[in-house]
């Protein structure tokens, strides 16, 4: 199909390119930028007059729950649910059932990624056997195979030799490690932030500690294999500090945050409302200050869902027993874009932590909008208005503490490989 979108005002943030242009689109690939091409015809003109036309969405770390729970969500519904948010490439960590810690299990969620056909979805190879965290699993297989990275999910690794020996076999292969840091024995006491708002509520808490002692050890052992490592969902003002001094000293390290921790602190757990238990926990303002900073100084390169769709069954109970994990997808823009609102990031550095950053992370050809580079491409509307309402997510994940906050910068349109994948009602 070949397709016009015009009067759009072009961002790529790779290219620092920001201009009022039309993007001509023929056999999935952009072919021009600009001026009217001679001879093309378009099988669909879109028009962009108003709207932001950027790469489409790029998302780090997305729960899609298939292998293994699909009664709570599919990689159907979930890349529907991503295609609504603009997001056209989305990466599983390997905690699927059975784990991604072989080729089959990566070719199964590819061959039923390619009949959903709404985004490109890559995956992380576990770094241990059903990450067990005894046995390595076989990361040259696991790489052959397509995997972009390895991983041992949310499940730390205790044992620090089994750890240096991970690193440094993926070292070996050029491989990224994708680390979520968090001391096991400090996180395992507590559900929410350890402070003044957990002594008043009563609930165990977690101190900062138990990210900034696995951030310690992690970088030494990375500094010690040479590995290429990214850490997944800062949530403290010390391990922002601690990446910056090892990007500063010349470690290969990149992070990432997510976007509900951008905006919530400790204090917006209400009257223990589960919809805000998640892991790690939010925290202090000053946190979340911080996480802002680092994100403006680049020392936070991404910002990413971490999407966890669950059942509603799953938020029911006492705030301690309830699962923790937001359904994130819809929500990564609207609220990165609420940043670049309320002035704490510029719209270029806003879009490039959505883009062209977590493509660079990954080493993938994506997150780019230029000629000959594949279509996908999202649309925003910057003016729209409207009221978040998780009933009507697309996901099949309804769990957000967002309810009723007032959102704009809507996806009008996204286009997946030079195809139409979701317009607006």
């Amino acid at each position: 199909m070949k397709i016009r979108i015009k009067n759009g005002r072009v961002i790529d943030p790779a290219s620092q390119f920001d201009a009022r242009q039309d993007v001509y689109i023929s056999d999935g690939k952009v072919i021009a930028i600009g001026e009217q091409l001679d001879g093309f015809e378009a099988d669909k003109t879109i028009d962009a007059t108003g709207l932001i036309v950027c790469p489409g969405l790029i998302d780090l770390s997305v729960r899609l729950r298939e292998p293994g729970q699909e009664h709570t969500a599919t990689i159907l519904t979930e890349t529907k649910s991503a295609a609504a948010g603009g997001i056209t490439t989305v990466c599983v960590p390997p905690d699927t059932a059975p784990v991604i810690d072989n080729p089959t299990v990566v070719e199964l969620i590819e061959d039923r990624a390619k009949k959903s056909g709404r985004s490109m979805v890559l995956t992380m190879g576990a770094m241990t056997q059903n990450l067990n965290s005894e046995l390595l699993a076989e990361m040259a297989r696991l790489k052959a195979a397509g995997c972009v990275g390895i991983s041992n999910g949310l499940s730390p690794i205790k044992n620090s030799v089994i750890l240096q020996r991970a690193m440094a076999y993926a070292a070996t292969l050029d491989m990224t490690v994708f680390i979520t840091p968090a001391d096991p024995w400090l996180q395992s006491q507590g559900c929410v932030h350890e402070g003044a708002v957990s002594s008043r509520l009563g609930l165990g808490g977690i101190a900062e500690s138990a990210e900034t002692i696995a951030v310690s050890r992690d970088l030494i052992l990375i500094e010690q294999t040479g590995v290429r490592a990214h850490f997944h969902n800062l949530s403290t003002a010390k391990a922002v500090k601690l990446i910056r001094d090892a990007q500063n000293r010349g470690l290969p390290v990149t992070a990432d945050v997510s976007a509900h921790h951008l905006h919530l602190s400790e204090h917006d757990l209400g009257n223990y409302d589960a919809l805000s238990h998640v892991l790690p926990p939010f925290r202090s303002i000053r946190d979340r200050e911080q996480l802002q900073q680092g994100v403006r100084d680049g020392v936070i390169s991404a910002i990413s869902s971490h999407h966890q769709p669950l059942d509603k069954d799953d938020k029911l109970g006492p705030f301690a027993e309830t699962k923790p994990g937001i359904s994130g997808l819809e929500t990564l823009l609207p609220l990165t874009m609420k940043l670049v609102e309320d002035d704490e990031v510029n719209l270029h550095t806003a879009l490039a932590a959505l883009t062209c950053n977590p493509a660079d992370i990954l080493g993938i050809d994506s997150g780019q909008l230029k000629v000959g580079a594949t279509a996908d491409i999202c649309l925003i509307d910057p003016d729209s208005e409207y009221e978040c309402q998780p009933l009507n997510f697309v996901s099949a994940g309804k769990n957000s503490p967002f309810e009723g906050w007032l959102f704009n910068h809507q996806v009008s349109h996204t286009l997946f490989h030079g195809r139409l994948v979701h317009e607006r009602d």
